[in-house]
């Protein structure tokens, strides 16, 4: 009989984003990809505030007293759409430009990538539904950016894209506790 040792933690190395994506240009791809969606989320999100006028006008923005999401949810014409206007109101406000800031910020700094992609990816699941289905002269019945931004925020977060043009590395080695891990 021979006995199995299982190896003791402080010994395990972690895997570093060099070794998840070999190829340098690969990882500086995936950066470019982490800072697009930095924009996605951080500019709606300013815009809301401020009223910036590309999609809210000035006098419609939060800081005027207007609900970031209260014009979006009330109006919808889907399915869910009774739920998501009985959702319309100032915690529905506060969580979603708290939602869209924090994602953003985090794909812009490349820090607390995994918690991003858990938080935006829900945002924008949530507004797949609310959005769903698709009108005619849509491109697709099925899929549309949502879907395509919640797939590329879990795959940012798991080969640490951050690490590449961000604080990911220097964020993992600071030994504030999760940052090496969950909050990676």
């Amino acid at each position: 009989m021979t006995a199995t040792t299982k190896e003791p933690a402080s010994t395990i190395t972690s895997t570093s984003s060099d070794q998840l994506v070999s190829s340098p240009s690969a990882r500086r791809a995936l950066a470019t990809c982490r800072l697009l969606l930095a924009a996605v989320f951080l500019w709606p999100a300013l815009d809301k505030i401020f009223g910036l006028g590309h999609a809210t006008p000035r006098d419609q923005a939060w800081i005027a007293g207007s609900s970031p999401t209260g014009g979006y949810l009330t109006h919808l014409d889907s399915p869910p759409a009774a739920l998501f206007a009985a959702l319309a109101g100032p915690v529905t406000d506060v969580l979603f430009i708290g939602g869209m800031l924090g994602t953003g910020l985090a794909l812009l700094l490349g820090i607390g990538l995994r918690v991003a992609a858990v938080a935006g990816g829900l945002i924008m699941a949530m507004l797949y539904v609310a959005s769903w289905p698709f009108g005619a002269g849509s491109n697709n019945p099925l899929v549309d950016q949502h879907l395509v931004y919640v797939a590329l925020l879990a795959a940012l977060a798991l080969t640490r894209s951050g690490d590449t043009w961000g604080l990911g590395r220097a964020w993992a080695a600071s030994g504030i506790p999760g940052t090496a891990t969950w909050m990676r």
